[in-house]
């Protein structure tokens, strides 16, 4: 991942007003995991910047391989992804990924969703590999470690860490925590504790205390780098 590494600085936040400061560094050839259920928790403007930033030859891991013209699909299409790993790569409005695909300019990994989801979990958990029965005897499992446990045969996976992750979530405090808005909850929280940096979008940033500590779902701990779109959106009315 080149200069990008966690610090050990008291406070690690850094909040940013400008997408392309908060995509800064990102090396090409990184793994970036995106989060997002089609487009929901999507972090849209975090790739806009990415494309605009240009790190090449990306392997992408998310839910879905882009829909339409925008967001991970405008990624797909600035020939900045040299690999997916997801579990729905084709959908009606993905044919920005179904042309690259047929024509060889991306390599796919398809990974069932909940091995996609425990695999990037396990990565955050510091769970070296795991044995699951889904994807035993399909083509799947081809070249992986397979055993037989409590008379039914499992696939060993291993874990997806990312060197990035972008996320979108919905509020933020000052110390990082985040909240996410009903489904576009899906694979943020576990996205944000598998990668090296982990780079958020918010709707809004609140003081610390503004979010109940009960109602936290990422921890600020698992934060580095933050968007605040609000202020995104001052600039440019401004």
């Amino acid at each position: 991942m080149g200069d990008i590494e966690r610090g050990d600085r008291v406070s690690r936040h850094e909040f940013h007003s400008s997408a392309l400061d908060a995509v800064a560094g990102i090396a090409d050839g990184a793994t970036v995991l995106v989060s997002g259920f089609g487009l929901a928790g999507m972090p849209t403007t975090l790739i806009d910047a990415l494309i605009d930033q240009g790190a090449r030859d990306l392997t992408v891991v998310s839910n879905n391989a882009g829909n339409g013209n925008t967001g991970l699909a405008a990624l797909l299409a600035a020939g900045r992804v040299a690999k997916m790993v997801c579990s729905f790569p084709r959908q009606s409005d993905s044919y920005v990924f179904d042309e690259l695909y047929r024509a060889g300019a991306v390599q796919l990994e398809l990974v069932p969703q909940g091995n996609l989801a425990e695999r990037i979990r396990a990565a955050g958990a510091g769970i070296g590999a795991f044995f699951c029965p889904v994807g035993a005897g399909t083509p799947l499992a081809a070249g992986k470690e397979v055993r037989t446990i409590a008379g039914r045969d499992h696939v060993l996976e291993h874990p997806l860490r990312g060197d990035v992750a972008l996320i979108g979530a919905h509020i933020a405090d000052r110390a990082g925590n985040l909240l996410y808005r009903k489904t576009a909850r899906n694979f943020g929280p576990v996205m944000a504790t598998a990668a090296a940096l982990t780079v958020v979008e918010v709707s809004r940033v609140v003081d610390v205390g503004d979010i109940d500590p009960e109602a936290v779902v990422t921890p600020g701990i698992f934060v580095d780098r933050m968007l605040d779109l609000s202020a995104v959106r001052r600039d440019v009315a401004s």
